[in-house]
């Protein structure tokens, strides 16, 4: 699962001498929270829907609401642009573009091939992400197993489903602390009860089957 394969190519961007609030209709315009501040095609910068709505001019407190506004019309969103932001390549796995946003608190990634802008990568798409690998509202069902870790624990349940004609459409493996792990199949069947009764009488756990 590469940033490539669920990133958002050729995201709207904008120039730094756009002013915020023109930023920020684009934003509503476009339904999205980001933009990526761009120069020829490179990047320059990073801005969000936050950056713009909590910027607020430093003698704020000395003016009158109208040269308030006046002065809040002609900022640009160089002025309020996070400068060099924190960015990705396509060949970038979708953990690692995660780990950074969770690291760094962030909720987008701009995605570069050399120094040139060619995606952009959000919370939302690796939400997406998970949705479309868990196969969320399409027709199987999942089975979640649990079982002492070994060598050869996956191909031995994966050689009872083949037994019993059924493909598996994703399969996730996950270390618990007791040294056992557990395992998420999604099965292209939507009655795994024999398939079940096998996995049990082979020692597998079955926890959750729906």
């Amino acid at each position: 699962m590469f940033v490539h394969n669920y990133m958002t190519r050729m995201p709207v961007t904008i120039g730094k001498k756009i002013t915020v609030f023109d930023a920020l209709a684009i934003m509503k315009k476009n339904k999205i929270r980001q933009l990526p501040v761009v120069s020829d095609g490179k990047l320059e910068g990073l801005v969000t829907e936050k950056d713009l709505l909590t910027v607020s001019p430093s003698p704020a407190t000395s003016l009158s609401i109208f040269e308030l506004n006046e002065l809040l019309a002609k900022m640009t969103v160089a002025e309020v642009m996070v400068k060099s932001p924190i960015t990705v390549e396509q060949g970038t796995t979708l953990e690692e573009a995660a780990l950074l946003m969770r690291e760094n608190k962030i909720n987008s990634v701009p995605v570069l091939e050399g120094d040139k802008l060619v995606g952009l990568i959000t919370v939302t798409d690796i939400f997406d992400a998970l949705i479309r690998f868990f196969g969320y509202g399409k027709a199987g069902t999942r089975l979640l197993l649990e079982a002492s870790d070994r060598v050869g624990l996956l191909a031995d349940i994966t050689q009872v489903v083949k037994d019993y004609g059924v493909s598996i459409k994703a399969s996730i493996v996950v270390y618990k602390d007791n040294e056992n792990v557990e395992i998420m199949l999604r099965l292209n069947t939507v009655d795994p009860g024999p398939m079940v009764i096998a996995l049990q009488e082979k020692g597998y756990k079955v926890t959750y089957q729906g």
